[in-house]
């Protein structure tokens, strides 16, 4: 009935084409165009996609030999990836019709969202959607509860002034080139009107996106650093709220590069005298009951921010998921650099406020599946032990991990970790993180490392 239904709103609205798209493990879609009159075949057999595409690293290389089955021995399914074989994507159902989202930018094209399947129908482990979903069942089946979330999301905007020159054959290069661009305004004027007017042409982009693609967009801001922008989205169910961060980040890069203008959702572009981004997490705990939202005064929900301070460090692995973002956790930048809360500091990790918690650990690069399950089970964790946090601000807390490499070593060590998302999962993405680090340890010019591994794909 959701097929037929989907197929019917796709004849209705003139889509001619259709994005069937999967986010992977970085937050990055991949999308197969399908022409509307072949949907049919997808809705009931879905469709064909290499499975290395679950394995690769930043830079596209895929980060296991699956071509050598004597060194292809890090997963559980190794043999079910083994020799490159392929995944079936099927689309969701689990609403009525499917997710699908007229492209404002894109007039007859839509996205319309699956997830991965082996050939006999198991669900694909490592698919970064379905470890949330299993997290809120989790959060659902053991403590009675749901997750609301609210996303605020920094974020850097430039005006390309030359493409031509990174896409000549003779400067192909794995990763590419980024193009040459200008900035849109200078920065260290917070919430200037004045920027505002300035930017109006990419932020009128920005906006009709988000609201074309259905996101409760509440607010664009002019953000501190040069360039620097940040959007509010209204509080949403937590699995909405991760999708909804997909389809923006997403979709800003495609509808501004179509007018001129380089996005980017890494936490730090490669320029001197530039402000990081972050990804603040507003969270709260509604009763699956009663659909009360747990007070933060109340016994659990301390418990719950315990277990959130316990499991920080570890967190950071999957919240600040690239080599450059730790660069963002030190004092005196708006930005947390202790495992820590405060009621209203911006220098600690958590901030409780009236009604929910904002974790400001995370970077917009953040695949948005990941961090809101780490937070999940984080939260558990405290809950079940029945955990007390410190004092707010406290001193003596646990400085954040300099380095992705040093966050990744918490993350193997943390068992909590290690049984919600499964220790096959925390290997494999363990796996994939070192070997983009050792790619960049190896590098001559970490900075135009960094330039073609982030500033130009993400």
């Amino acid at each position: 009935m959701s097929a037929s239904a989907t197929l019917q709103r796709i004849d209705a609205s003139g889509i001619h084409t259709v994005r069937v798209a999967w986010c992977d493990l970085h937050g990055q879609l991949r999308s197969k165009s399908i022409m509307a009159s072949d949907l049919q075949s997808f809705m009931t057999q879905g469709l064909g996609m290499v499975g290395t595409l679950m394995l690769k690293d930043t830079s596209d290389h895929t980060a296991f030999k699956v071509f050598e089955p004597d060194q292809f021995t890090q997963l559980a399914d190794s043999a079910r990836f083994a020799g490159a074989s392929n995944l079936v994507l099927k689309p969701d159902f689990s609403t009525d019709p499917a997710p699908l989202y007229p492209l404002p930018w894109s007039p007859g094209s839509a996205w319309l969202f699956a997830q991965p399947f082996f050939a006999d129908g198991t669900p694909a482990p490592f698919d970064s959607r379905r470890v949330l979903q299993v997290a809120l069942d989790t959060l659902k089946r053991e403590a009675g509860y749901a997750m609301r979330c609210g996303l605020e999301i920094e974020f850097h905007i430039y005006k390309i002034e030359d493409e031509q020159a990174a896409l000549v054959p003779e400067a192909a290069a794995w990763p590419g080139l980024s193009p040459r661009v200008s900035l849109l305004h200078p920065g260290y004027q917070l919430l200037s009107d004045a920027y505002t007017d300035r930017c109006h042409a990419p932020l009128d982009i920005v906006r009709q996106t988000a609201l074309g693609l259905g996101l409760p967009l509440t607010s664009l801001e002019i953000e501190f650093g040069p360039s620097q922008f940040e959007a509010v989205f209204d509080v949403q169910d937590a699995l909405a709220a991760a999708d909804q961060m997909v389809r923006f980040t997403n979709g800003v890069r495609q509808a501004l590069r179509r007018a001129g203008y380089h996005a980017t959702f890494m936490c730090r572009p490669p320029f001197p005298q530039i402000m990081s981004s972050g990804w603040h997490l507003h969270q709260s705990l509604v009763d699956v009951t009663t659909g009360e939202a747990l007070c933060p005064s109340a016994p659990t929900h301390q418990h719950y921010l315990a277990g959130l301070l316990a499991h920080g460090r570890a967190m950071s692995a999957l919240a600040a998921p690239s080599v450059s973002s730790y660069a963002r956790y030190q004092p005196g930048v708006l930005a947390p650099h202790t495992v820590s809360w405060g009621t209203d500091n911006r220098a600690a990790m958590l901030r409780l406020l009236s009604n929910r918690i904002e974790n400001r650990v995370g970077e917009p690069m953040a695949n948005p599946y990941l961090y809101i399950a780490s937070q999940i089970y984080a939260g558990l964790d405290g809950m079940a032990r029945q955990l007390v946090p410190p004092m707010a601000s406290d001193p003596t807390a646990s400085a954040l991990p300099t380095s992705l490499a040093e966050a990744l070593v918490e993350l193997l060590a943390d068992e909590v970790y290690s049984r919600g998302f499964g220790s096959d999962f925390v290997r494999y993405y363990h796996h994939i993180k070192r070997f983009e680090i050792a790619r960049y340890e190896a590098a001559d010019d970490k900075t135009e490392w960094i330039r073609r591994e982030y500033f130009n794909r993400f």
